[in-house]
């Protein structure tokens, strides 16, 4: 798989789209997470091979220059000297430093390009990644939001007005029912009196009756 591949077909739009029709946008969303950093780090190792390769020819370049000015100065050196053969062998290896040095600057100067297209990619990359944890963030609070909307939706679905009226209702028509059997169990307790118990009754009464005619005589004389 290519280093930039996410960053070439999961462009932000079409992330965008794919979260906005998941069911769990979350998950979805963390999951693009994980595999952007990964290529991430890809992309900076690939970024680093290429910057080297770019360094090394730098360096190779700069040697060659520098070779090549040194042998055009140790030319004029044995020309003034009168030193013909010394100075056709510098002009000689100035010569072929030269040419590396062309071939050199060349390549220094195709993967200086690339590794400038690489950084600008991977430049990309940090600034999709960076888009989508602040994406994630919104996100969150997006979906706990409409979650929360839909579980009291839920519950004021469940509650409505004609239900509780309705259980309302019953809960009054089962106390009355409660109230009646009450009544009637104590009316039934009534009946059942033995008659033991009214003579009871009645003697308690006429206990009470010749202690209020008891306490009236004493009054009757005065």
């Amino acid at each position: 798989m290519s280093i930039f591949k996410r960053l070439r077909d999961l462009t932000m739009s079409n992330i965008n789209a794919i979260i906005d029709k998941a069911e769990d946008p979350i998950k979805m969303t963390d999951q693009y997470i994980r595999d952007m950093t990964e290529d991430l780090e890809d992309a900076e190792k690939a970024v680093a091979a290429q910057i080297a390769i770019e360094k090394k020819f730098k360096q190779l370049y700069e040697e060659q220059d520098a070779l090549v000015k040194k042998r055009e100065e140790q030319a004029h050196t044995a020309a003034k000297a009168q030193n013909v053969d010394l100075a056709r062998r510098a002009l000689e290896e100035k010569k072929s430093a030269e040419q590396k040095r062309d071939e050199y600057k060349a390549s220094y100067d195709q993967n200086k390009a690339s590794a400038d297209n690489l950084r600008a990619k991977l430049d990309e990359m940090r600034k999709q990644l960076t888009e989508m944890k602040n994406k994630r963030e919104t996100l969150v609070a997006r979906y706990n939001a409409a979650k929360a909307q839909t579980e009291i939706n839920k519950a004021m679905n469940g509650f409505s007005s004609d239900s509780a009226s309705a259980g309302m209702k019953r809960m009054e028509e089962k106390m009355l029912q409660m109230e009646a059997q009450a009544e009637a169990s104590n009316e039934m307790a009534a009946k059942d009196k033995s008659l033991d118990d009214e003579f009871e009754q009645l003697n308690k009464q006429s206990a009470v009756d010749d202690e209020l005619a008891a306490l009236m005589k004493q009054y009757d004389n005065k």
